[in-house]
């Protein structure tokens, strides 16, 4: 879910080749997240191989992630560790969520209702230690650098980006901007004419942001950012403060201190108020190490999808000849 700031943050939309040569850290779970819930059939049953296994997520990071090779761009997919105690209760409301979207799916299904079965097909998409697994194990093959976050993944690829270990931290949550992102990059692994339902196809552009700039406009500094994110609310404190929008998050933070702004709210959560904003300010980071990008082992790429998940090996090869065709022209051009 993340803090909702999109009244009060401007993006500028950025072509993907301007992302060529740039190092690019994402928010791996918030990318597969978009794969299981988008790419689905009509009635919104996942994409699966022979044996009933889904392979939308393997889908989405094989192809699109393909996409950013052939733009030259630098991807390292960072995934989640340990959540903190206290996202405990938010955790629970989002099965809750997905519960009961299931339940609504297949009763959708019954009825012959398939806008509706769709919908709540997408809302009741989990992400297992199987998909996990799967997904660290194609990325690899790919060469693409995967990342262990100790806690929450964007706060890792956040902190990264803070410390010039890549040129931005992607994911659609501002909760990255919270954790220090410099630039947050959105849209990225949905990018390109995409099919939504009942509008046809749509083009999504990826949306760049920048901390600082915005820090500017909005005259505050990161702290007060982060204390406007608690307002309006986080994964950790959902729903924020009862009546606070963030305009009106903006006009407090701008108007009291930090310590005045807290006398001056009720809050109603197990965690407090200080446990939320030091972890934002200072989340749980480990070095990545090693974040190069490595050669494509073309044959596990081809034994992942194909032998293992019945991918077609014509479309699989093309894909792969592409990237390696850019990457040549891109090379050959430098000399």
């Amino acid at each position: 879910m993340g803090v909702n700031l999109s009244g009060i943050i401007k993006s500028e939309e950025i072509e993907l080749p301007k992302l060529a040569n740039k190092k690019i850290a994402i928010d791996a779970f918030n990318a597969i997240y978009q794969f299981l819930s988008s790419i689905r059939q009509y009635d919104g049953t996942p994409l699966m191989d022979s044996k009933g296994r889904i392979t939308s997520h393997l889908s989405g990071l094989f192809y699109r992630t393909a996409r950013l090779l052939e733009n030259n761009i630098k991807p390292t997919y960072v995934f989640d560790g340990k959540h903190p105690e206290f996202k405990r209760s938010e955790e629970a409301r989002r099965r809750e969520v997905r519960d009961e979207a299931a339940r609504e799916w297949h009763e959708a299904l019954k009825s012959e209702d398939y806008k509706n079965a769709r919908k709540y097909a997408q809302a009741s998409s989990v992400i297992t230690s199987e998909i996990i697994e799967q997904s660290k194990k194609l990325l690899s093959a790919m060469g693409i650098p995967v990342v262990q976050a100790p806690s929450e993944a964007e706060a890792e690829a956040a902190v990264m980006n803070s410390r010039g270990l890549c040129y931005a931290a992607a994911s659609q949550d501002y909760d990255s901007l919270l954790f220090g992102a410099k630039i947050l990059l959105r849209n990225v692994s949905i990018t390109g004419k995409r099919k939504v339902f009942g509008r046809g196809y749509v083009q999504i552009n990826p949306e760049k942001i920048n901390l600082q700039s915005n820090l500017n406009e909005l005259g505050i500094d990161r702290e007060k950012l982060i204390v406007l994110g608690i307002l309006v609310g986080t994964d950790f404190n959902p729903g924020g403060i009862k009546g606070i929008g963030p305009k009106k998050a903006l006009s407090m933070v701008k108007k009291y201190t930090i310590d005045e702004v807290k006398k001056k709210i009720e809050w109603d959560f197990d965690v407090p108020f200080d446990t939320v904003f030091e972890f934002f300010k200072n989340p749980p980071y480990e070095e990545p190490g090693n974040i190069e990008e490595r050669p494509m082992d073309e044959n596990a790429v081809k034994r992942i999808l194909c032998d293992e998940h019945d991918f077609s090996i014509d479309r699989v090869e093309k894909v792969i000849s592409e990237i390696k065709r850019k990457r040549n022209s891109t090379l050959s051009r430098w000399f």
